[in-house]
């Protein structure tokens, strides 16, 4: 993926956003066991890519600089989102409520999106009226994803690892 496809790192994150989205519109609309098994694998792998990014290089970067509540809540709904990828993963096709946690997933990354993108207060925007280097920020997170996507490939990511909820023993 070459850095000029990205004016900066919030243009990057966004065309993440489309892409996920654009995922779970074909998994709503794919049949057959294998192609929703590979659809979901590729929406947990974009996710779990997307939110190491964040937590990693973003979120840090604007640590201080936008409202406390608006990271504090990324950071607690990246953790839901992190339980379903797991669980997804973990999973197959033939599990009870597969395509219901799927589903649910997605309901969950459409509210984050909307919060992350929204006009004035959103996280983004709050983003673009700091001082942090957005073009900087979107070279160290495109350098972060070929070591990402480079693991994929040579074997997978490890499990999706919770941030700040702490995950109670079953």
């Amino acid at each position: 993926m070459a850095q000029q496809e990205f004016t900066d790192a919030i243009a990057m994150l966004k065309a993440d956003h489309r892409k996920v989205e654009e995922l779970f519109s074909k998994f709503e609309n794919a049949s057959g066991d294998g192609r929703k098994q590979q659809l979901a694998e590729q929406i947990c792998n974009e996710l779990k890519i997307h939110t190491m990014l964040e937590e990693e290089i973003f979120y840090p970067a604007l640590e201080g600089k936008i409202e406390e509540d608006t990271l504090s809540e990324a950071y607690v709904e990246h953790d839901g989102a992190k339980v379903l990828v797991n669980d997804i993963m973990a999973g197959g096709p033939d599990d009870d409520y597969y395509d219901a946690k799927v589903k649910v997933l997605g309901e969950e990354i459409e509210h984050h999106v909307k919060e992350e993108e929204a006009p004035s207060e959103g996280m983004f925007s709050q983003a673009r009226d700091t001082d942090v280097d957005l073009v900087e920020l979107r070279d160290q997170m495109l350098a972060r994803r070929e070591e990402l996507l480079a693991q994929v490939e040579s074997g997978g990511l490890p499990p999706a690892q919770p941030t700040v909820v702490t995950p109670q023993a079953a």
